[in-house]
């Protein structure tokens, strides 16, 4: 079965998540741990569950989720996944992270180029890719049918949704996705945002003041 191990790193309070099944294969979501003790804290994890890292993936490219790339490819030597829109985020974000004091080492390319549905294995487990753009231009999510849950990035918070006034941000392209690509998910399906609490589709559908008015 299909695990997930969620870490809260940097000042941001990015939610790093590591998926893994038994056959010890795992993936990196959002790799954002910042200085030693937070690598520190996701290798000894790792470690200790004798897992094996096969690819990191990013929701999206701002600078907060991607400052922990550099320690994971060096650690594991994983391939970066991440939809052929955010490579131009990707590349500046470098110089958007030392607006706010974060001293980014170079950002490895996207090799991976994730497309819409595309399936991502893990072991004996799939996740599926959801374009969910909006917040960024390529925004991604990533759902586990057999895990029951979704991996939303900053496209779907609980109570909330990801900013739009960033660069390649829009707001009536996030809404208009959340409701085609997530809102279409079971209801139970448990959403693991990339800041925050947990929640459901079926709360969100019924709560969130954004699908509410």
């Amino acid at each position: 079965m299909v695990k997930v191990q969620k870490f809260i790193f940097n000042p941001f309070q990015v939610n790093t998540y590591i998926v893994y099944d038994n056959t010890g294969e795992c993936i990196i979501i959002d790799p954002a741990c910042n200085g030693e003790a937070e690598s520190d804290a996701m290798k000894t994890f790792i470690n200790d569950k004798g897992l094996k890292p096969i690819l990191h993936l990013n929701t999206h490219c701002h600078f907060d989720h991607v400052v922990g790339i550099p320690f994971v490819k060096d650690t594991w030597h994983t391939a970066s996944g991440a939809h052929e829109k955010e490579m131009d985020i990707l590349e500046h974000a470098p110089i958007m992270g030392s607006l706010y004091g974060f001293e980014l080492e170079h950002i490895p390319i996207i090799e991976h180029k994730i497309k819409h549905n595309e399936s991502i294995r893990i072991g004996n487990s799939e996740l599926i890719a959801l374009l969910v753009p909006g917040h960024s231009p390529g925004s991604l999510s990533f759902y586990s049918k057999d895990g029951g849950f979704v991996i939303a990035g900053d496209a779907l918070f609980e109570g909330s949704i990801g900013r739009t006034d960033l660069p390649g941000g829009d707001y009536d392209t996030l809404i208009e996705s959340i409701q085609n690509h997530l809102f279409t998910l079971p209801d139970e399906t448990l959403i693991y945002p990339g800041h925050g609490n947990s929640s459901t589709i079926e709360n969100e559908k019924k709560l969130n003041p954004f699908f509410n008015t």
